[in-house]
């Protein structure tokens, strides 16, 4: 074989071909692992088991959080809360009914994702989201309506109080609560989420 003759007994398109297929092939591997971090290794529904970790379980990995916390996933770490709620079968993914209040218990439309109990913060670690009276520069644009000082009805037609401040992300420069002086005996301020409001000339009309 002459020198440099190497590619006239090699299929050239079909070995970068193999290549392709080879890498392709190890980063959806890589990329299966990876995503099998927080919740994993999963567990089963009607047993409650930590199910087979299996070959595509990704090797725990420590993360350092912007406020100094340390998280390693994935773990063994699990809820062991009881849940006021009975599934309706035994196999896996089947729904669970409420035995209580769920509104109470939190569970279905009440649940809520657990996370760091510590206020979202900016870049430059401050609170992001702000009620306007600590912000007094953001103030609400021209020709919109002022919530501040408007009545709140809820879906069952009575007010429930008034708007007493407007709740800014210092980040996206928007309201995002309007904080409410609820109305009637023990009531404390409340917020109502911005994107639930609905506005009229008189009222702000909350479904939820």
């Amino acid at each position: 074989m002459q020198n440099g003759a190497l590619t006239a007994y090699l299929d050239v398109p079909q070995v970068m071909l193999y290549v392709f297929w080879g890498f392709f092939f190890a980063l959806v591997f890589w990329l299966r692992k990876e995503d099998r971090r927080e919740g994993y290794p999963l567990e089963s529904d009607p047993t409650g088991r930590v199910g087979h970790v299996g070959l595509l379980m990704a090797a725990p990995k420590t993360f350092r959080v912007r406020n100094g916390d340390v998280f390693t996933a994935p773990n063994l770490k699990r809820d062991g809360r009881p849940i006021a709620a009975r599934r309706v079968g035994r196999w896996p993914g089947a729904p669970m009914v409420p035995t209580g209040n769920p509104l109470v218990d939190g569970v279905g439309p009440a649940a809520w994702a657990e996370r760091a109990d510590r206020p979202d913060q900016t870049y430059d670690n401050r609170n992001k989201i702000v009620p306007s009276r600590v912000e007094p520069h953001y103030t609400v644009a021209a020709g919109d309506p002022d919530p501040r000082g408007m009545p709140v009805v809820g879906a069952d037609g009575k007010v429930a109080g008034t708007v007493a401040d407007i709740w800014v992300d210092r980040s996206e420069h928007v309201v995002r609560y309007l904080e409410l002086a609820a109305s009637g005996p023990g009531a404390g301020p409340l917020l109502v989420p911005m994107n639930l409001a609905k506005f009229s000339p008189r009222h702000i009309k909350v479904k939820a």
